[in-house]
């Protein structure tokens, strides 16, 4: 089994417990801040906690239509957040898995968004650099996006 993993970090002029709040709310702000990649998101299984599955259906930004992911930890002290994609067309026909692991980090004066994410092959396929590169740029733009919500809100965030 090969992997490959993709790292993800943008600096916020917001401090982390208000990034990882709004990042929290993902389901409901990602469709609406960017609906040509997260059409929607509902949850299957659980409260939105470890063990919680939930359904994307993505929308015509990417080659792909579905995804379910588990919840693997959630760790607000921390601001931390992880899960895995495990069915699904996102898994590209070649993957086992998808696992992100998400942190937010406090600086002086805001906070550093991380995110890793790792695609655990089948065999020794992996997604192209192409893929991989379209990738973190949704990534990005999503945080960005989130992020602007989360100022646009502030009542809520």
């Amino acid at each position: 089994m090969t992997s490959v993993s993709i790292e993800i970090e943008v600096a916020s002029s917001f401090p982390a417990d208000k990034v990882f709040k709004v990042f929290s709310d993902f389901d409901n702000v990602a469709p609406k801040v960017n609906p040509t990649v997260f059409k929607s998101i509902e949850t299957i299984e659980g409260n939105g906690g470890v063990g919680t599955i939930k359904n994307f259906t993505f929308g015509d930004a990417v080659p792909f239509t579905s995804g379910k992911y588990k919840v693997d930890a959630v760790d607000p002290s921390n601001f931390s957040y992880s899960y895995s994609f495990f069915e699904g067309e996102c898994l590209l026909g070649i993957l086992d898995s998808i696992n992100h692991h998400i942190k937010v980090i406090p600086t002086d004066g805001g906070s550093i968004f991380k995110q890793t994410v790792i695609y655990n092959s089948k065999g020794n396929d992996k997604p192209s650099e192409d893929i991989l590169k379209a990738e973190k740029e949704i990534y990005e733009k999503t945080f960005k996006a989130i992020e602007a919500y989360g100022a646009a809100h502030p009542e809520t965030y």
